[in-house]
């Protein structure tokens, strides 16, 4: 027998503080017949649960690929030198960045399966996250993914002109599978992948990432997956 969905979407944890402080200032408007503050507190409370929903995606497992990190929009997609803080060499890697806007899921998930070899949380500005020196200037955390054939790559989740926090579940030394969750950014942000040499990118610009499902890079071309992961 199927199942039916639930009414409510899944929601981050990171998300349920602020879930819980809107409905109680509603709840609270409304006893003291604030109407008015109470409904658009409650409409602030639906919009907060929608912000940090959490679906789940059912991941394609290819060796030779990756998936997007995010939802969004590719919005770059160029040949730059890795952040030296993550000491991968002066060689130019393929780059693919992805814009979130407020609208979009904004669980971040792991591009492949692999061990975590650093991280790096850089403090700074808050520009506008589709501007090129938000990569340089604006506050990250950048990780580093070691793959099971021995390639490495870059994830750097970069807060935006309105995001205020950037939450990275992962820990150095430990694994992670492709399409596990990895952090979420709160409100408008982007996210950068640079790939492992070899690999091509297998998107456009101006498309749409759905995380944990589209691929964004392969290694060569790519036959239907056999199997999935539902995560």
């Amino acid at each position: 027998m199927a199942t039916r969905p639930p009414i409510l979407p899944r929601v981050h944890r990171a998300g349920m503080p602020f879930v819980l402080a809107s409905f109680a200032l509603a709840i609270l408007c409304l006893v003291l017949s604030l109407e008015t503050l109470g409904w658009l507190l409650l409409a602030l409370t639906l919009y907060i649960l929608y912000f940090f929903r959490d679906p789940a995606r059912t991941t394609p497992l290819h060796e030779a690929a990756l998936v997007s990190p995010a939802d969004g929009i590719v919005t770059r997609i160029d040949e730059v030198v890795p952040p030296e803080e993550l000491e991968m060499g002066t060689t130019p890697r393929t780059r693919i960045s992805i814009f979130l806007s407020v609208f979009d899921v904004h669980v971040n998930r792991a591009p492949c399966d692999g061990r975590v070899e650093r991280l790096v949380y850089v403090p700074g500005r808050f520009l506008n996250a589709t501007l090129d020196k938000a990569s340089e200037e604006n506050e990250r955390q950048l990780i580093r993914l070691v793959r099971d054939d021995g390639g490495d790559l870059a994830v750097v989740q970069i807060a935006g002109l309105i995001a205020r926090r950037i939450v990275c579940d992962l820990r150095e030394g430990g694994r992670v599978e492709a399409g596990a969750r990895i952090g979420i950014i709160r409100f408008g942000s982007r996210v950068d992948v640079y790939c492992p040499p070899g690999m091509a990118p297998m998107v456009l610009e101006g498309q749409r990432m759905v995380g944990g499902e589209t691929v964004i890079a392969a290694a060569a071309p790519l036959a239907a997956p056999e199997t999935g992961r539902r995560c």
